[in-house]
């Protein structure tokens, strides 16, 4: 007679404990609350839910009860959205002129600041160590909030809704728009060479992140200052955040 894997009955006892507890959610008052920030009422309670959830709070459970599929969806939409807004406000610009208004618009960092202001932290599901750490508070769990609550909205209401609301709350930044932004490492090269010092360089230090959403982090080093850090989605976004940052070290506008 053949005796049962101890641990493959281990495993079946752990998943049928997790399938016995409770599904990661906000109560019907938290749920009020963010509805009335972000201004769009779910026919769907549940993809809220998912969309304020991190995957620490998953324990083990399958990726979509996390926000990560949600912010994978919610990123290509708010880009869509965005082009589209630029195409109308901006009939006569070129490519060129359109790409760096595109990439402030959709940027983590412009993403983590509309989180912010909805205030997206006090609805994040997180689990304890989480939200120890500040979890919360970070800016790289208040952008991915923010994608994921555009990917909730498109299921729930479709473009129509998801537009609605992307262009509702990055209005005041499609207004910013009207100036085209200056390349944050162009401006360091540029202060660098006045200053007589060698062109900044860029170290990559790290890739966190899954798959789907990365995140890098790049150090700029300009000799006779310590060095800065940036995050981005990619490296060149990275680069340009490091760079940013040092312009704001040094005290010099981009």
């Amino acid at each position: 007679m053949t005796r049962p894997n101890s641990s493959n009955t281990g495993k079946r006892r752990r998943n049928r404990a997790r399938g016995t507890e409770a599904v990661p959610g906000l109560t019907p008052e938290q749920r009020d609350a963010c509805e009335s920030a972000i201004g769009h009422r779910f026919k769907d309670h549940l993809l809220l839910d998912r969309a304020m959830t991190h995957r620490s709070a998953t324990q083990g459970r399958a990726a979509a009860w996390s926000n990560e599929r949600l912010e994978f969806l919610g990123d290509r939409v708010l880009g869509l959205v965005i082009v589209e807004a630029l195409l109308v406000r901006f009939p006569d610009l070129r490519e060129g002129d359109l790409a760096p208004r595109l990439n402030a618009l959709v940027s983590r960092d412009t993403c983590a600041l509309i989180g912010a202001e909805l205030g997206l932290g006090q609805y994040l599901i997180v689990d304890h160590s989480e939200r120890a750490t500040g979890g919360p508070t970070k800016r790289s769990l208040l952008a991915n909030a923010a994608e994921a609550l555009i990917g909730a909205v498109y299921l729930d209401g479709g473009l129509k809704a998801a537009e609605k609301f992307i262009v509702r709350h990055w209005a005041a930044f499609l207004k910013a728009s009207n100036d085209k932004p200056r390349d944050p490492k162009s401006a360091l090269q540029e202060w660098a060479q006045g200053e007589g010092l060698p062109t900044p360089a860029y170290r990559h230090d790290a890739r966190e992140g899954p798959d789907h959403a990365p995140v890098f982090t790049a150090t700029v080093l300009i000799q006779g200052h310590g060095p800065v850090s940036g995050s981005g989605a990619s490296k060149q976004h990275a680069e340009r955040a490091a760079a940013q940052k040092m312009l704001a070290v040094i005290g010099v506008e981009s």
